[in-house]
């Protein structure tokens, strides 16, 4: 997708508006076998299915867009996926006044929530590419197109990657939203609408796909760059089994590190010597990044993404050069629970807390004022070495999915929940990624007895921040709905507990009329 992977975008894609529309037609008037002749378009087409989680058309930065349930900007999964995994914790407020937007600070979001709504389709819109690739390539369909022996194995590799990203979806469909409607590239073209699974069998499902695809992934390090490879399905895997009890009601914590201990033993990545240069213009040179997805200012553009990632968090008297874009849409900052996890806020001693406080103040009076609440300094359109990216408005830097530095928090957290591993081992990671963050001191090292669950969640938050983990890591530790406090918190300047099905975000409603055989989460 970057650099050697470049975006090449498909127009034989799947238009959908909603998921329970299996009538999916191309966009264009060629038909598939006629495109398909061409052995390039098989590689075209996969490259479409990565780009779905960075770009929002067949345009960009806007015009022709994917979805139509929301502002084509709005609507850019990675953009979505981040706002409902950071808004309604401690890490992240925003400004703006669009509709449905503050009730994403305060947990107060109903079924009719046009952002909600949006990662709904987004979901289902990429399982939908990702089926229709899986339909075009079998190999009856090469077969009648005469495709050559020597491209097969490639177009293999391809399908793998479909099916690993289409569990990437399915994944987030169940961690947002619980049971969810369910269908492969085996429901034909214009079928009944999809009968809605539930979390277990989902889970399954994504789990088998994955214990399925493994042999047929590259190996670690050995693709092109944007691809995902063993090392990113190892730790997806990781992913699924460290939140298995939430999703199944059974505890996977031996699961979860037998996976994370395949990417640590594959000796191909390695903790970046400075924190800061892991969300850079130039990150993709990265040994800590395992899979990213891929931005690039010319080629991706978007009004989502790493755009919005770099532009909002600009508010008050925070320099736009320091971020290295043009334009501060004063939008993101944190709240004062989040800035109180680090024991000073200049960074001086813990360099993750990268907070801007000019002008700031650290308590929200006001969730839409933008002076209310630290900014952070986290994603920059500017290289290690201070060069500028390619373009001031759409960033290079590129969003880190997985990261050795995680691998190595569920690590220690499967250590501790039981899941068999070392202690001395699990402390060590801990206290090598602890190392880093006091500026290469042990002035942060740790003792085995300081390794505990609340310590685990505490450091989650201080070392992935604004990487979209929040959300699921405070369900997982049973802090999100019904326990954790923090401002603003259930609509109230001090914070208080919300109802439990918070946990579960609503399906839209437009889906319960058009599909019946969906029903609604509880609370909704």
């Amino acid at each position: 997708m970057k650099r050697i992977f470049n975006v090449a975008l498909v127009l034989l894609l799947i238009g959908v508006s909603a998921c329970t529309d299996l009538d999916l037609k191309p966009k264009t008037a060629s038909t598939a076998d006629v495109l398909f002749q061409d052995e390039d378009s098989y590689r075209r087409f996969i490259a479409r299915v990565y780009a779905g989680l960075a770009v929002t058309g067949q345009q960009g930065p806007a015009g022709q867009g994917d979805i139509s349930s929301l502002d084509e900007g709005f609507s850019n999964y990675l953009r979505q996926y981040w706002q409902l995994q950071e808004l309604p914790t401690d890490e992240a407020v925003i400004s703006w006044g669009d509709d449905g937007i503050q009730p994403l600070n305060v947990q107060s979001w109903d079924s009719q929530n046009q952002f909600v709504n949006a990662m709904y389709y987004r979901i289902f819109f990429q399982v939908s590419m990702a089926n229709e690739f899986l339909r075009e390539s079998t190999t009856a369909k090469l077969d009648e197109r005469s495709i050559r022996s020597g491209i097969r194995a490639e177009i293999d590799r391809y399908r793998a990657e479909a099916r690993f990203l289409r569990a990437l979806s399915y994944w987030h469909g169940i961690d947002i939203f619980g049971d969810i409607p369910f269908y492969t590239e085996e429901a034909e073209i214009g079928s009944a609408a999809p009968l809605q699974f539930n979390r277990t069998a989902v889970f399954e499902f994504i789990e088998s796909e994955l214990a399925a695809i493994e042999p047929l992934m590259a190996d670690p390090g050995e693709n092109e760059y944007g691809r995902a490879d063993k090392a990113a399905l190892w730790m997806l895997q990781a992913k699924l089994y460290l939140n298995a009890e939430v999703y199944t009601g059974t505890a996977r914590y031996a699961d979860a590190l037998a996976a994370v201990n395949k990417v640590i033993d594959a000796n191909e990545y390695s903790l970046s010597n400075e924190y800061s240069h892991l969300f850079m213009a130039d990150n993709h040179i990265s040994d800590e990044i395992i899979w990213s997805i891929p931005f690039d200012g010319e080629s991706t553009q978007t009004w989502g993404g790493m755009t919005f990632l770099t532009h909002a968090p600009i508010v008050g008297t925070m320099p736009e050069s320091e971020i290295g874009v043009t334009g501060a849409w004063e939008g993101l900052r944190t709240t004062s629970t989040f800035v109180d996890l680090f024991p000073d806020e200049t960074g001086d001693l813990d360099t993750r807390a990268s907070f801007w406080t000019d002008g700031q103040s650290k308590e929200i009076d006001n969730l839409t004022s933008a002076t209310d609440g630290y900014g952070i300094i986290k994603f920059r359109n500017v290289t290690s070495e201070g060069l500028s990216g390619s373009d001031l408005t759409h960033a290079d830097t590129d969003f880190p999915v997985f990261r050795l530095a995680d691998a190595y928090l569920i690590y220690a957290e499967a250590v501790v929940r039981g899941g068999g591993g070392d202690m001395a081992t699990a402390v060590d990671y801990v206290n090598q990624i602890r190392k880093r963050a006091y500026g290469g001191t042990d002035a942060g090292a740790i003792a085995q007895g300081d390794l505990n669950l609340d310590f685990i969640l505490e450091e989650r938050a201080r070392e992935l921040y604004w990487e979209a983990t929040r959300r699921t890591d405070l369900i997982r530790f049973n802090q999100f709905a019904e326990n954790g406090v923090w401002p603003w918190k259930g609509n109230v300047k001090e914070g208080k507990t919300t109802e439990s099905f918070r946990e579960l975000f609503p399906i839209p409603a437009g889906e319960l009329l058009a599909n019946p055989n969906l029903s609604q989460n509880q609370g909704y």
